[in-house]
């Protein structure tokens, strides 16, 4: 019975994981083909207009100024929509498949591939292998193309670590689905933390994922850790908390404080001191900022800050999610 049970769940949470990955798809597909018709639009009204290029300025600071929410459309992305559609209007390869990856691919391919042949190389290698756009960068960075066309047998491309696969929500699809108008803050918020949860395992090295809302007891009381993940090189659980606010420096002692009791209660006597990440987003800065035990060697701390993933590359995430941030949000 017990066995029947287990296939049964393992049948339908496979139905449901099909579902999402469906479900993503057809909005990246929606997503695409906007960008499409509205880098048609700009082409072929440019190509009329006796403005030439500053009909897409204005166009923009229109949209900007009557439309503030909504995301993607000010002028660097009008144009970037428009050197889409001119690139692939007339490639009846290309054109049929740039609904299959994602806008952010797009990007990196428009910026990184110098011609319409290596455009085509590593928009079908992104649907074959279905890279994120950390893999794409990677394979574009090692000159994939160009060491492809001089080899002398099937060249593979570069391998990356093998992760569990998740659906990894581009930043312009997060953009582009919104939330309702009358969201509130701690479900922007959620949404946010959902989506760094896959950023961090896609691309921070040996991190495993434990849980959202991590539940750790102290006194009777309850506390929620936002992201827990276990770490396999460093041999310790490490919590990240993210704030929608200027950092403060009592989110240093409440994260010392989880750590406690990270330490005290789950922490296995062979493993090293848990340690925290903290992640403040505002409107005037990104902050990243660790926390480890006092009684940490400075030996121990130079590991950790080796092996963690970059400062630097969380902020650049942190920057990425400002542009999500509500307008009206109390605490910016």
């Amino acid at each position: 019975m017990s066995n029947d049970i287990v296939l049964h769940s393992n049948n339908i949470i496979s139905m449901i994981e099909k579902a999402k990955q469906n479900t993503l798809s057809a909005v990246n597909s929606e997503l695409i083909s906007l960008y499409w018709s509205v880098g048609k639009y700009l082409s072929d009204e440019s190509a009329r207009s006796s403005w030439g290029d500053s009909f897409i300025d204005s166009l923009s600071d229109k949209i900007q100024e009557n439309y503030p929410e909504i995301k993607g459309f000010n002028r660097r992305g009008l144009y970037r929509m428009r050197q889409f559609y001119e690139t692939y209007k007339d490639n009846t390869i290309v054109s049929p498949l740039v609904t299959q990856i994602s806008w952010s691919n797009h990007l990196l391919i428009l910026s990184g591939a110098k011609t319409i042949e290596e455009k085509e190389f590593y928009i079908n290698l992104c649907i074959k292998e279905k890279y994120s756009k950390r893999e794409l960068e990677r394979q574009i960075d090692s000159a994939y193309f160009q060491r492809y066309l001089i080899s002398e047998k099937k060249l593979e491309p570069v391998q990356l670590e093998k992760r569990t696969k998740s659906h990894f929500m581009d930043t312009y699809i997060l953009e582009f689905l919104d939330l309702p108008k009358n969201y509130t803050e701690k479900e922007f918020q959620k949404a946010i933390i959902h989506n760094l949860k896959d950023f961090i395992l896609e691309i921070g090295k040996d991190f495993s994922f434990i849980g959202e809302e991590f539940r750790v007891q102290v006194a009777n009381s309850d506390y929620f850790i936002d992201l827990l993940f276990y770490h396999r090189g460093l041999s310790c659980l490490v919590a990240f908390e993210l704030k929608i606010d200027k950092f403060k420096p009592e989110y240093l002692g409440k994260m010392n404080f989880y750590l406690e009791a990270l330490d005290r209660d789950y922490k296995k006597p062979n493993e090293n001191p848990s340690i925290g990440v903290i992640l403040c987003a505002s409107k005037e800065n990104e902050v990243v900022e660790y926390a480890m035990s006092r009684n940490i060697s400075p030996t121990m701390i130079s590991e950790y800050n080796l092996k963690l993933i970059d400062k630097k590359i969380l902020e650049q995430k942190l920057r990425e999610y400002k542009e999500l941030l509500p307008d009206n949000s109390s605490k910016l």
